[in-house]
């Protein structure tokens, strides 16, 4: 009678699972390297390995820090600031950021030139579509500031000596009629 065969396999040594795993994984490991090297670009690395060494004495540091009524009081203007930030339309912030920076690079310019501006020049710049479009911004933002304020404040109606643009000029109109 024939001799039954054993086999048994050979365990791979653990050079030979890394090297396969590797393999199979490739394109991950290097998705998870480029994340890495940005995790290091921007010092986030940095910020968990003191976080996970100072382990328990950072916790502790932490809740007494936020001990007492200032430490409220910040988490509450955190959370307030958060909420205002998000019911701001992201298409207008993204619009007047750029208007901003145009804004800023072309005083920059100016401060470099030594450039001033007398009375005669701010008045030529009122003609100037640009600044009107700017200044009708600036307007459009302090009346819009102020209108939330006085709702704030509970003021109703339109407040002494506070006549809308259309209505000034009809009153205009109408006294020059009677003269």
């Amino acid at each position: 009678m024939a001799q039954r065969l054993t086999y048994t396999p050979r365990v791979k040594t653990a050079d030979e699972v890394i090297t396969e795993a590797r393999d199979d994984s490739q394109d991950a490991l290097l998705e998870s390297l480029a994340l890495l090297r940005e995790l290091h670009a921007h010092g986030v690395l940095e910020t968990l390995v003191k976080l996970v060494k100072a382990g328990s004495g950072l916790t502790t540091m932490t809740l007494h820090m936020l001990e007492g009524d200032s430490s409220t009081r910040l988490l509450r203007n955190l959370l307030e600031l958060g909420r205002t930030l998000s019911e701001l339309d992201p298409e207008s912030i993204g619009t007047l950021g750029k208007a901003a920076d145009a804004g800023i690079r072309e005083g920059a310019r100016r401060v470099a030139q030594g450039e001033g501006a007398g009375l005669s020049e701010l008045l030529g710049l009122l003609k100037d579509r640009d600044v009107q479009v700017a200044l009708g911004a600036l307007f459009g933002t302090l009346k819009g500031f102020g209108r939330a304020l006085r709702d704030a404040r509970g003021e109703t109606g339109e407040g002494e000596g506070q006549r809308r643009p259309d209505e000034e000029r009809n009153k205009n109109r109408k006294r020059r009629k009677e003269m």
